[in-house]
This record gives structure tokens, sequence and C-alpha cells, in this order.
């Protein structure tokens, strides 16, 4: 589409988008200026005393810990689910399509199967019992 075929935007609407994108450029910053203050050296902030509020002093040590702890609370319940979540749902029912298993032996070799690979699924496995997955999750956190 030629550029002098393509709509035009009323000011109203730039005025709108110029607003937004500057609350969340401010937004932004001091996010990252509270985030910074809390990492900070207390002698080095001037956030490291108590802010006055109208709900009483305010510590940003305390507030920046207790912020972190939440995180890691909600990242505790919510992966935890997720990697015990059974991953197929038709496991142990009759129209599994991961219940099959080919095998082969030659001579007297030893037999081959897939049994190996579609096993843990078949039998309704979650993310922590996979073979190759599983000690990879036990990193997350839950």
């Amino acid at each position: 589409m030629a550029r002098h075929s393509a709509k035009k935007s009323s000011t109203a609407q730039r005025a709108l988008l110029r607003a937004g994108l500057t609350l969340t450029a401010a937004g932004a910053a001091l996010g990252g200026g509270a985030v910074s203050a809390g990492a900070a050296e207390p002698a080095a902030s001037p956030l490291a005393s108590p802010l006055a509020s109208p709900v009483g002093d305010l510590d940003a040590a305390a507030a920046g810990g207790a912020v972190a702890g939440a995180l890691g609370t909600a990242a505790n319940g919510g992966l935890a689910p997720v990697k015990h979540l059974k991953l197929n749902p038709l496991s142990g029912t009759g129209v599994d399509p991961l219940d099959n298993a080919v095998g082969t032996q030659v001579a007297d070799f030893k037999p081959v199967t897939t049994a190996v690979a579609t096993g843990p699924l078949a039998e309704g496995g979650a993310l922590a019992d996979l073979p190759l997955v599983g000690p990879a999750s036990s990193l997350l956190p839950g």
C-alpha cells in the first residue's frame, strides 16, 4: 500500500498514544529506580531512611525484601502444579495414542523397543517423570 493512500490517524489518537507511552516509560523508570534503590547500599541511597507516609514510616529495604519473598512464594505456588501435572490426559484409557510400543529382535541380539520413550507418558507421568526433562525441571521452584 502506498503511503499516500494509508489511513490517517487522528490527532486525538496520537495524543492518547503519546500519553500512554509517556506514562509507561515513567512507570518503568520509577519501578527500575525502586529496584536499584533497594539493591544499593543503605548509606548511598536516599531511600535508605524511612519514608514518611500517611500510614507511618516505610522502610524501603523491608519493602524490597517483602516483594522478593512474595515473588518467590508466587513462583513456588504457580510452578509446582505445572511440574506435577499429568501430561497425557488419555493415559490409562483404551484410546491412548501413546500406549503403543514397537519392538524387534534380530537373531539372538537383545530386543529393541520404543516403550522406553513412550512409557513415561503412556503411564500418566508428569513433567518431573520424563527421562531427560525431569532432572532439568528440578531446577524450577516448587
